[in-house]
């Protein structure tokens, strides 16, 4: 059984499962060592319909990409007169659309200044903490989806998708709750905020001002402790959601101007305004960014079922920070 998150134990002052599945170290898969043969054959029984929701949104949004990133060029081989063609990417960032942010993409500064070590989750070095590693193995098991733009809509309190609109860890819950959805040991929580179904309403003029880091602000989850306890002890193998970053952007505007700064200032603080520093390298916890939920929650919505075969295959790049997931959604 796995530890509740008040019983993990802390280093650096911080709540730690480097060695709940690895004691020996080294854990390179974190919450996806949830993802056992049995949860996967399990996952295939929920099939019914055989229904296919892909859940990649398109690698050319959002244009222009988001925080700095730059957009990739795309060239196709050969003309109408050449027996074949091929596919040249120059400048793409895994993390520009759909993806998977790996192990290696955050480190804990205060975990790698008080011992040996890069400060990424199970002290694996930096350069061997690829999704070569995911890649390998694949993920897949039990999906379950949490609609909480839908929810927060009919609660008469909509989403402001270009404000740091922050929902709080109990809203996530009450949401599942509301939707008669159980959440099992190893299942991949889904999280729909709705973003993606916005950007797609928003005028070029918005979009450029969206891709502007100085400028970008979003609505998603309220950082902070409450935020990671709740979703440990969800004991998911993995978090995708449909927003740019998971939770609020600018980091910390849920705070006033001298608690922010203190706290983004301060590596044993900084998780009070950047959850992604205690979920990605200090729980094993993977992130998903931009995934494409519309599809599938208007199937869920319908048929009332928020339960499905959840399939990811990232790309075997070795030392890869990030990845597409190439999700599937099967009902």
């Amino acid at each position: 059984m796995l530890p509740a998150y008040d019983e993990l134990p802390l280093r650096s002052g911080l709540r730690c499962a480097w060695n709940v599945w690895h004691p020996e170290g080294g854990d390179r898969f974190g919450c996806l060592n949830l993802l056992t043969p049995e949860r996967a054959a399990g996952a295939a029984r929920l099939v019914e319909r055989g229904e296919v929701f892909a859940l990649n949104w398109t690698m050319a949004l959002p244009d222009p990409p988001l925080f700095g990133r730059a957009g990739h060029r795309h060239t196709v081989t050969g003309d109408s007169t050449t027996t074949s063609h091929d596919d040249v990417l120059d400048n793409w960032n895994t993390q520009s659309s759909s993806q998977w942010d790996g192990f290696r993409h955050i480190r804990h500064h205060a975990v790698r200044d008080d011992q040996p070590g890069t400060g990424h989750f199970g002290g694996v070095d930096d350069d061997d903490h690829g999704v070569d590693h995911w890649a390998a193995r694949g993920i897949v098991g039990r999906g379950v989806l949490a609609d909480i733009g839908r929810w927060r809509a009919a609660q008469g309190r909509p989403l402001r998708y270009d404000e740091p609109d922050a929902v709080g860890a109990d809203e996530l819950l009450a949401c599942l709750e509301q939707q008669g959805t159980q959440v099992a040991e190893g299942d991949v929580l889904l999280v729909r905020f709705g973003w993606i179904s916005w950007y797609l309403e928003q005028d070029p003029a918005k979009r450029t001002w969206l891709a502007d880091r100085s400028t970008f602000r979003s609505a998603g989850f309220h950082p902070g402790e409450e935020l990671c306890r709740v979703l440990w002890n969800l004991h998911i193998a993995a978090l995708g959601c449909d927003n740019p970053g998971v939770e609020i952007w600018p980091r910390g505007s849920h705070l006033d101007e001298p608690r922010r700064s203190e706290a983004l200032s301060d590596p044993r603080r900084v998780h009070e305004v950047f959850a992604h520093t205690m979920l990605l390298p200090m729980l094993g916890l993977p992130l998903g960014e931009m995934f494409f939920l519309d599809r599938l929650a208007d199937d869920c919505a319908a048929d009332g079922r928020y339960d499905f075969m959840f399939t990811s295959a990232p790309i075997n790049l070795p030392h890869g920070v990030a990845s597409p997931p190439n999700a599937l959604a099967i009902k």
